[in-house]
């Protein structure tokens, strides 16, 4: 992933784009293989271990061990969490400097290298398991089975997998029925996944439209994803020692399937309130052009006022080194627009913003403005000379070039804070500019014809705003990760102990992997969803989300009123007990079935002679 990102290694040109997309897309795709097969090998066994140190009569241990566990890994969350944007946001390159995202991703890379050392000398032993081999062979084998005695002669048996008993011991078949209980009782658990992971795209997406300004701090809008592993150490440390032992007092039975229905009505607690901070959100957001309207105004370059009128609109008058106050909307594509008493024909294209400068000679000219907030929470500025000769802008390392009389910069993205621009021409004469920035706003910076260069040069310099920053801060988010984390607490510290405690003692990373293949689905959910729903509005897509976990919530906890818990070690122990009898009865059986096959053997031989001699 970190060597994927390198846009310098096929930068020939050096304009600081990738010029083979091919290779940075393989290796991308070839580093989310390896961190799946990873993760896929970390994941579910490391649980199982840790469950596997306690002996069976210490489950409140085990379930304080889980907590801890889960709490070790949000806890570095909360560090790449923290430390990886930081990482990011340097810049980094050889040709051309961009985000440093080699950096944030060779970091990880190298602490997993250290961390493999520092395991390497505690790792004893190692084998492979043919659970999970076993496990498919004997469902085949089973349905196979079932299959070819399908009619009615045949006697039916108590269970499906029973038609596996022909081949293997009736222990493995009940430690496979186990899992598949189990399994069976996943199948709606991915819906939670579907809006946990939410977290890290549609909260974070959410996030880039507010305002991340802490007084203190500042927070990135992917940094507020640090939020939910702060909540999970403090939350789990009070769960366990304070929450459960007072619902256990109060003499209620918080099974923990109970548990895992609560946590996902949680869930969908927090996408409501996601639902209703995103209306508030959009409010604050201007109404960008449908595809049948264009939007318009005027910026006045010189310093008198300039009466305007536009086909079928009210007169208005654009004061001196100004602009209209806001975007007037069109569905119209061709205007007439009257500058001070001259008449032009404007032609301005569907679904786009427009602003029109006017000169000295009530001369037009069109610029195409943005027509959605910037990403990630940046500010789009640009600059217009209204100067009477060419200047260059630059803003830290990126200079725009120089820029003719009366023509605009293209538009370059700021970070929030104080912005220092560098004003210069040709002669070489400069001029600082600063300008406080928000979050997603967008600025026309107006250089007049009046300025001129000196002390006072930022006098006369007119930051126009097209579009307003951020209003709704980001600290409203706390509230719906509130509510997702107590959700998450509920639901997966209980999930992982409980997929656990029901599993058959060879078969622990099976339901693992199990448990952990919900979150492979519920990913998969989100796509399907956000895909085939369409939804225009935002809110409308997390009340959509909630709506469906509450229904599968419903489900969850029908299903759960009829699970019956069990306990894998007793039922174990009581095939242990009949697997003598039942492999001497499989050598008996095999031993009459070679009996007969000698003796169909013999019987064909010597009919076989007998056809000879005749």
């Amino acid at each position: 992933m970190a060597i994927s990102a390198i846009h310098d290694i096929t930068d020939t040109n050096r304009d600081g784009t990738p010029d083979n997309m091919t290779f940075h897309t393989a290796m991308s795709m070839l580093g989310l293989i390896l961190i799946a097969l990873g993760t896929g090998g970390i994941k579910p066994c490391v649980a199982a271990f840790g469950g596997d140190q306690f002996e069976e009569h210490q489950e409140k241990q085990r379930s304080t061990f889980f907590s801890i566990f889960y709490l070790s890994i949000n806890a570095g969350s909360l560090l790449s969490t923290l430390i990886t944007p930081i990482l990011r946001a340097q810049e980094c390159g050889i040709y051309s400097k961009q985000s440093c995202f080699p950096l944030a991703f060779g970091v990880p890379a190298a602490l997993m290298v250290v961390a493999l050392s520092a395991c390497w000398n505690n790792i004893k032993s190692c084998g492979k398991s043919k659970c999970m081999i076993a496990v498919f062979s004997l469902l085949q084998f089973a349905i196979r089975n079932r299959f070819n005695h399908r009619s009615k002669q045949h006697p039916k048996r108590e269970h499906w997998m029973d038609w596996a008993e022909e081949k293997y011991d009736k222990l493995l078949i009940a430690q496979v029925k186990m899992v598949l209980k189990v399994l069976f009782l996943y199948i709606p658990l991915p819906m939670f996944w579907a809006l946990f992971d939410q977290q890290g795209s549609r909260w974070t997406l959410q996030a880039t439209t507010m305002d991340g300004n802490f007084g203190a701090f500042i927070i990135q809008p992917d940094q507020m994803q640090i939020v939910n592993p702060i909540l999970i150490v403090i939350m789990v440390p009070i769960m366990d020692s304070a929450v459960y032992p007072l619902i256990k007092k109060c003499g209620l039975n918080f099974t923990p399937l109970r548990r895992m229905t609560v946590g996902m009505l949680l869930a969908s607690l927090a996408f409501v309130a996601a639902a209703l901070l995103q209306i508030q959100i959009d409010r604050t957001v201007p109404n960008f052009p449908s595809s049948s309207q264009t939007q318009v105004k005027f910026l006045n370059l010189e310093n008198t006022p300039v009466p305007v009128v536009v086909e079928g609109q009210e007169p208005f008058v654009v004061p001196g080194f100004n602009s209209s106050n806001n975007y007037m909307t069109l569905d119209t594509e061709n205007v007439t627009v009257s500058a001070g008493g001259r008449n032009a024909t404007a032609y301005f294209q569907k679904e786009s913003r427009h602003t029109v400068l006017i000169n000295a000679d009530r001369m037009l000219q069109t610029l195409n403005d943005i027509t959605e907030k910037p990403n990630q929470g940046m500010n789009a500025i640009r600059f217009v000379n209204g100067f009477r000769s060419h200047l260059n802008f630059s803003v830290k390392s990126d200079h725009l070039g120089p820029i003719a009389p009366l023509q605009a910069s293209d538009y370059f993205s700021v970070t929030h804070g104080k912005a220092s621009f560098t004003i210069e021409n040709e002669e070489g004469q400069t001029c600082h500019y600063i300008l406080q920035l928000g979050f997603g706003s967008s600025y026309t910076v107006l250089i007049p014809n009046t300025f001129t260069f000196g002390e006072s040069c930022t006098e006369n310099i007119k930051a126009i705003q097209d579009i307003n920053p951020n209003d709704i801060h980001m600290a409203w988010q706390v509230i719906q990760y509130f509510l997702m984390t107590c959700g998450e607490v509920v639901f997966s510290v209980t999930g992982l102990d409980f997929s656990y405690s029901q599993a058959p003692s060879n078969m622990k990373s099976v339901l693992q992997a199990g448990w952990l293949l919900t979150v492979a689905v519920g990913n998969i959910i989100v796509l399907i969803v956000a895909e085939a729903g369409s939804l225009p509005e935002q809110w409308a897509e997390y009340v959509l989300f909630a709506c469906l976990l509450v229904a599968v919530s419903i489900i969850f906890a029908v299903m759960a009123y009829f699970y019956t818990y069990m306990d894998p070690a007793e039922i174990e122990a009581k095939f242990m007990e009949l697997e003598p009898d039942d492999k001497k009865r499989k050598e008996l059986e095999m031993m009459t079935k070679d009996n007969l096959a000698y003796v169909n053997n013999e019987t064909s031989n010597n009919t076989d002679v007998k056809q000879t001699k005749i």
